[in-house]
């Protein structure tokens, strides 16, 4: 805990058999209260190195229920019970676990409600193997993005989130899609809350077990991402009304 604020990470798994005990052993429990993780009908040995761990709080999904919906799974199962703070890890080790005492710091002193870990801002992305049409892409759905929803992130599409408990109450995520985009459906439920969201350079790595989405379904996410941001800007300019903005 910080400041008798109970701290959650969720981890929304699929096939992260071999670099969750990393990625778990990093985890700073002298603040973690709980670790919960979801398991998204992954075809490898995950839940099984999970329970040797020592995990407690394991989710199975019946069917894969998408990036989006293992997310969903992960909040839920939070908020039951009765997490202050939940930070987002990936298992599959691209980022790195060290930053929860700065992400959850910021929320607990209530400075911000929101930090996501950017790895665009310094040179984390490049030289951690990010590949260039990847960076270049990031960028420009960023500037895009800032430009329609009057903001100034330095990318929305890092997996690396912590939340205060109040934000996951207020915006419902569980609307959003069960595919990749639903990482950019929060944050731009979060803004159209009002919420700021604050940002700290995160390293990362790419390498074979890290997971990654190809070149046909990140068109698909490119596009995804422009949808988005186009409904907030007419929702803002109250042109529409969308299910996913309701408070």
């Amino acid at each position: 805990m910080i400041k008798n604020k109970k701290i959650a990470v969720v981890l929304p798994a699929y096939n992260a058999e071999k670099t969750l005990e990393t990625t778990f052993n990093e985890i700073p429990f002298d603040i973690v209260d709980i670790v919960i993780l979801t398991d998204d009908f992954s075809n490898d040995k995950t839940v099984m190195e999970a329970e040797n761990l020592g995990i407690k709080n394991i989710i199975k999904h019946e069917k894969n229920k998408g990036y989006g919906g293992n997310q969903k799974s992960c909040y839920n199962e939070a908020l039951r019970l009765g997490a202050d703070i939940i930070v987002m890890l990936h298992p599959d080790y691209q980022y790195t676990p060290k930053l929860i005492h700065s992400m959850c710091y910021l929320i607990a002193n209530d400075v911000y409600k929101v930090v996501i870990g950017s790895r665009i801002l310094g040179r984390g992305a490049i030289k951690g193997g990010m590949p260039k049409y990847k960076f270049l892409a990031n960028k420009m759905l960023t500037m895009t993005q800032n430009i329609l929803m009057r903001q100034g992130l330095s990318e929305y599409h890092t997996g690396y989130r912590a939340f205060s408990a109040d934000v996951l109450n207020k915006i419902d995520y569980n609307k959003n899609s069960d595919d990749f985009v639903f990482d950019n459906q929060m944050i731009a439920q979060i803004f159209y809350a009002g919420y700021e969201i604050a940002e700290i350079t995160c390293p990362t790595k790419y390498f074979e077990e890290a997971s990654s989405i190809n070149i046909r379904r990140s068109i698909k996410y490119g596009f995804g991402v422009l949808g988005v941001s186009f409904l907030y800007f007419f929702n803002k300019l109250g042109i529409i009304k969308s299910k996913i903005f309701r408070i």
